[in-house]
Formats: structure tokens, sequence, C-alpha cells
């Protein structure tokens, strides 16, 4: 992985219009960066692009929903219009859902990997050639530290973002020989609207994201580890505990999941057991 000036690069960011997604278009903007900004809002990526055109940033949109291959298209042709190419590929949208696994719909799994994954990897794979030809090109991939331990009642988002990890990896040393590097970026729990935008939202418990970072922060720390050549990054002291703990004492995580699953279902149980000892 290659330290990197940031200065001058053309860079794309989907999920730009709010979240992580738009401060990162915001922080790039800051350093220099040339910004490619694609959502589906184009009222927010407008506002967006007053803001940065204001601090005397570079910046153009795209109105686009990356699950449509006209759109994934349109947004390779925005870079060569406007910017003759294209240096780095943030991949952000993304969307979730929370709950048991055996209370979600079938369709809400294949949504989530429809966005998460599948294309993201068809995005990617249309920006490869004229990333080749980028300066210091690099794939950036907006993940999860739920990619890394899945929580109970985060399934179908969990098992998307394993996806994006693993196919990250892979692609790394696939794409050495080309000189384009890939940073995974393993947020935790982040201060955004993400929870009010899920598919579902069935989970007994839910994650307090007023207490995680900021995107401002994420976007800080994702725009470092560019410059500085990483290949994946964590965020958060939790985060960063989740991940040692998973390594090193997974059973201890185990524990606790499964504790806390009983606690919340401690009903549940009482009456399947009162159930089995009548019929018995």
């Amino acid at each position: 992985m290659a330290r990197r000036d940031l200065k001058g690069l053309r860079l794309l960011v989907t999920g730009a219009s709010q979240g992580i997604g738009r401060a990162i278009a915001v922080e790039a903007a800051k350093r220099g960066c040339r910004v490619l900004a694609s959502a589906r809002s184009a009222d927010l990526l407008e506002e967006l692009a007053m803001e940065i055109r204001a601090a005397g940033g570079t910046i153009e949109t795209i109105t686009s929903d990356i699950t449509k291959p006209a759109d994934r298209q349109a947004m390779l042709d925005a870079a060569m219009k406007h910017y003759g190419g294209l240096d780095v590929l943030v991949n952000n949208a993304g969307i979730g859902a929370t709950g048991h696994f055996m209370d979600s719909e079938p369709q809400v799994l294949r949504d989530i990997f429809e966005t998460n994954y599948f294309a993201v990897c068809e995005l990617t794979r249309l920006f490869i050639p004229i990333l080749k030809q980028g300066k210091t090109p690099e794939i950036v991939n907006i993940s999860s530290v739920v990619a890394r331990r899945a929580y109970p009642a985060r399934s179908l988002y969990s098992s998307s973002k394993f996806a994006l990890a693993g196919w990250s990896e892979a692609i790394r040393a696939e794409l050495a020989k080309d000189g384009v590097d890939v940073l995974v970026v393993n947020p935790g729990l982040t201060q955004t609207n993400f929870s009010k935008n899920m598919l579902e939202s069935k989970a007994k418990v839910s994650l307090d994201h007023k207490r995680g970072m900021t995107s401002e922060e994420v976007a800080v720390a994702t725009l470092d580890a560019m410059r500085n050549g990483k290949s994946e990054i964590t965020l958060t002291l939790q985060g960063k505990m989740l991940v040692f703990v998973t390594r090193f004492f997974p059973w201890i995580f185990d524990i606790f999941a499964k504790k806390k699953v009983r606690k919340l279902f401690a009903d549940e149980i009482a009456a399947r057991k009162a159930a089995t000892s009548r019929s018995g």
C-alpha cells in the first residue's frame, strides 16, 4: 500500500448526500481532492455542492442509484466528462436492517446484498479499467466493525459486510499488479441517520448511535488512512476491542451474545419449557 498525496486526486463518493459519505466528500474537498458526489437525492447533493464550492473546493454531482446498471454507467461517464478519469473510488452507499433472522423477509436480505455487495462489486468492476490509469489509484470500501464480528439481530447487515470484507481482501491481492490499492474502513457506532433509513428495524434492543463517532471523525480517519497507505482501519475503542477479542478470545463474545439473547427472550424460553413439560 502506497502513501499518497491527496491534493488533486479525482475521487468519487457514493451515498454522498448524508452521513459518512457526505463527510468524506467535504473532507476530501478540503484536502484538495476533486470530488464527484453520487447519491439518489438531487436536492441534498445540491446542498453539498454549494457548501463545498463556497469553501473553495471542487465538486461535481451525479444523481444515481448504485443498484441500477444505467446509473452506474452514468457515474463512469460523469467521471470521464468532468475529470477525464478517476483516481479514488469510495464505495460508501449502503443500507441496513435489524431483527432476528427468522423474523426477516427473504427479500430484505436480497435487497441488502444488492446494495451493500453486488452493486459495489459491479460499480468497482466498471471503474477498474480507468482506475488503472489513475494517479496512485485506490478503492476505498466503507464496511463496518460487524464485518469482523457479527452481532445478533444484525445478521443480514453483518453478512453483507462480511462478504464485502472477503471480496476486498481478494481483490487487494489481485489488483496489486496494477498498482491499485484497496482500503477497508470499519466504523463502529457512528452518529448518522443510518438507523432511521433501515429496510427493517425489528431488534429488541437498539444500538445507541448518538454515543458513537461523528461522521466527520470517520471522514478524517478515512482520508488519513488513504494518505498513509493503510490497508484496513477499525474505528472507535469499542470496535477495536471487539476485533481484538474476536481474534484471540472469540468464545468470550459467544458467551456474552448468547446470554444477552436468552435474557431478551426469557419469557419465550420459559413458555416453551412449560409446554414441553405439559406434553411430557
